[in-house]
């Protein structure tokens, strides 16, 4: 299957050269035939195309320097954005890494089910720290974790933040990002865990974070967890910081927890604990319309690090602690069997509506509507797989051409 290359080959502000005409012959101006939007008004055409997907935007901007403008107004942008917020007509893509040394890759849409050939700013290779939140995707580095940088993977614009406090040499790093539409600003946020020395149950946790606002960096809250750790899993909503910790030992029951950092408190990290609905071999926080939801793996009774399913979970009134589990789905056993050997962890994330479930070992992506409670596959991704250590991963974004850093 070949994948399109509109977004190699036309970047957004490609414009056409304009064509030169002669005055026609009086032969030629009998069979003289005009194009329809010539005799439509800008304001008119602009309506019409803004109910365009968004891949047909980028073409629609190569037809001609009329279109182009139009396309490329600022006007015109939020009015795309207004008709797609309220239809069916755009969600949320897919970015698939296609090399665990290049960032290089396919992105997929789901609405007309085409996979593209899709170049990402900033990013250097595949293992960097993914977050993505209305449009935009930030991006940090797998090294020093001090080269954070926050794009609109659609545009190519990208911003580069200044480095964020506290260790470079971190154990365990999360980062999340949060849009707030109305004021066109954003806040990026970076949780880091460090062992204690010589002290394995002991684990510094230090949350820091960026206003767009201010362009600065604030430490929020440091604290010493006993028994557990931080790990690589965050997403905020509503001005709550979600991420996950892991057991070191002790008595806990479970190997994952949850801790819901009010972002305006300075309180204990502990008091703010929310045990998983169940045993589980991983956990993938994400942000649906302002409700956190939790992919996970479930864990056999007898094995609990063994996967025997997976699960999708939603937590009602849990911001800032407390709240209870709803399950909204178990994948259902032909899709489970589908990804052929599962690993214990696996790649998932979402936005909107739609949640992707991808295995690391295979470039299958499998998809599920929690509006439709619909599981299904997506087209075949056009990358096969090479040897037998070959991994694959992604991440989910909203694909918007109005949002910039």
């Amino acid at each position: 299957m070949e994948a399109e290359t509109s977004w190699t080959h036309y970047p957004y502000n490609y414009v056409p050269e304009a064509e030169t005409y002669s005055e026609p012959s009086d032969d030629e101006t009998k069979d003289q035939t005009f194009s329809m939007d010539t005799l439509l008004p800008d304001d008119l055409l602009e309506r019409i195309l803004s109910f365009l997907p968004i891949a047909s935007i980028f073409r629609a901007g190569t037809v001609c320097k009329r279109w182009n403008e139009i396309v490329s107004s600022r006007r015109f942008l939020w009015n795309f954005s207004s008709n797609n917020n309220n239809s069916a007509s755009q969600r949320p893509w897919y970015f698939m890494f296609t090399s665990t040394d290049d960032p290089s890759g396919y992105a997929y849409d789901p609405v007309i089910k085409k996979w593209y050939t899709f170049d990402l700013p900033c990013i250097e290779t595949s293992n960097w720290f993914v977050a993505s939140s209305c449009g935009l995707v930030c991006f940090m580095d797998n090294d020093c974790r001090n080269k954070i940088y926050v794009s609109n993977p659609i545009t190519k614009q990208w911003r580069r933040l200044i480095e964020p406090p506290g260790h470079r040499s971190t154990d365990y790093t999360a980062l999340s990002t949060s849009m707030n539409r109305a004021k066109q600003s954003y806040s990026v946020s970076v949780v880091k865990s460090k062992q204690v020395q010589g002290n394995f149950f002991q684990w510094e946790l230090s949350i820091h974070l960026y206003s767009s606002e201010t362009m600065t960096w604030t430490t929020s809250l440091t604290d010493v967890l006993t028994g557990w750790r931080g790990g690589d899993e965050s997403v905020i909503i509503d001005n709550v910081l979600y991420f996950l910790i892991y057991s070191t030992g002790g008595n806990s029951d479970h190997r994952h927890g949850l801790i819901a950092s009010n972002l305006s408190s300075t309180s204990s990290l502990m008091s703010s604990f929310i045990p998983m609905p169940c045993s589980l071999t991983c956990g993938r926080l994400m942000n649906l319309k302002e409700r956190l939801v939790v992919v996970g793996g479930i864990g056999k009774h007898d094995r609990p690090d063994i996967i025997k399913g997976i699960g999708i979970w939603c937590l009602k009134g849990g911001g800032g602690g407390g709240g209870e589990w709803q399950e909204m789905a178990r994948m259902p056993q032909r899709y489970f069997q589908g990804f052929g050997e599962l690993d214990d962890v696996f790649a998932s994330s979402g936005s909107d509506d739609v949640v992707y479930i991808q295995s690391y070992g295979s470039p299958a992506l499998l998809t599920f509507d929690m509006k439709l409670k619909c599981w299904k596959w997506s087209q075949k991704c056009p990358v096969s797989k090479k040897f037998p250590l070959q991994l694959f991963t992604g991440f989910c974004f909203e694909p918007r051409l109005e949002i910039a850093p």
